[in-house]
């Protein structure tokens, strides 16, 4: 099977808008053309990719996996346009960030000290009194990107996603829950949990794990660095839940153990908030493009 970006752009274009005629005119191609294409490329896959049948037409499990490939490639490939075409655009401009984790900056440091280095012109700052208000903030023009896990519907905002991760449970190495090999919400109600101060909605711990259970440690202890979180779990005063890719370098220490949350674990996916307006602007898709790969170089490189 021959793949060609514009065959990803043809099932993306189908799938948003739910028909051959809309998706023709999204594509600036005439629907017998497009028509065309489909049936060639369902000839070379071999299956159906849509279902005809249903209104609005959607894809069928073959047209979705070319969904998800599509997903993936094509802003890869607009932001490799964009930073091609930021030569001749100007250097020049503002990339204010806040966060809505607290962990982030993990990460997102050393993808800056990178993005610094090609574009030395941008004013890159990160407003962290801003984190308790993000996103309004954002709307307001007080900042360019916010980094959150939980994306909403704001008006003129879109949410770009950047990469998935694992919220892991750290205890002590001679913890009981090492030999389960994994935490239930029920197994943290007698724990000192150990969180960064955030609101509770922001920590998955209690959005995505504790709350929707009905669960409550029996004490919460705030800690603003993870180092001084790592060294108080090693030291039996509790328990913390923190992304995996903060866990990295830890994997390997004698004095403590990393578990899942629940038997199959969970995954959560990180976004980069901006204005729809600066989604063009070739530094932002170069710093949405580092904090995609970054941070996956890092977790498969723990030295890194």
């Amino acid at each position: 099977m021959h793949l060609e970006l514009r065959h990803l752009r043809t099932v993306r274009a189908i799938h948003e808008q739910g028909g051959l005629a809309r998706a023709a005119d999204v594509l600036n191609i005439t629907q017998s053309a497009l028509s065309h294409q489909v049936k060639a490329l369902e000839e070379q896959a071999g299956v159906e990719l849509f279902v005809r049948r249903a209104k609005p037409m959607r894809l069928s499990a073959a047209g979705m996996r070319l969904l998800r490939l599509a997903e993936q490639v094509l802003p890869l490939v607009a932001a490799t346009e964009a930073e091609f075409k930021g030569v001749e655009m100007g250097r020049v401009g503002r990339l204010h960030i806040a966060m809505e984790c607290h962990a982030c900056f993990d990460w997102l440091l050393p993808v800056l000290d990178l993005f610094r280095r090609t574009w030395p012109e941008v004013d890159v700052d990160i407003r962290q009194r801003l984190a308790f208000a993000a996103l309004p903030a954002l709307a307001r023009e007080e900042v360019d990107l916010v980094i959150s896990s939980d994306p909403e519907e704001v008006a003129g905002v879109t949410f770009q996603p950047l990469f998935d991760y694992s919220p892991t449970l750290l205890v002590p190495a001679g913890h009981p829950l090492v030999q389960k090999g994994y935490a239930e919400p029920q197994d943290l109600a007698g724990e000192t949990l150990i969180t960064y101060p955030m609101d509770r909605g922001r920590l998955d711990v209690f959005s995505q794990f504790l709350t929707p259970a009905g669960i409550e440690p029996a004490q919460t202890r705030q800690v603003e660095l993870t180092a001084v979180a790592v060294m108080l779990v090693a030291s039996g005063r509790g328990v913390a839940v923190m992304p995996d890719w903060v866990l990295r370098r830890e994997a390997a220490n004698p004095e403590l153990a990393l578990l899942p949350l629940g038997p199959g674990g969970m995954m959560r996916r990180l976004y980069a908030a901006v204005r729809e307006s600066d989604l063009g602007l070739p530094y932002m898709a170069h710093v949405l493009r580092l904090s995609r790969t970054e941070p996956l170089r890092m977790l498969r490189d723990p030295a890194a």
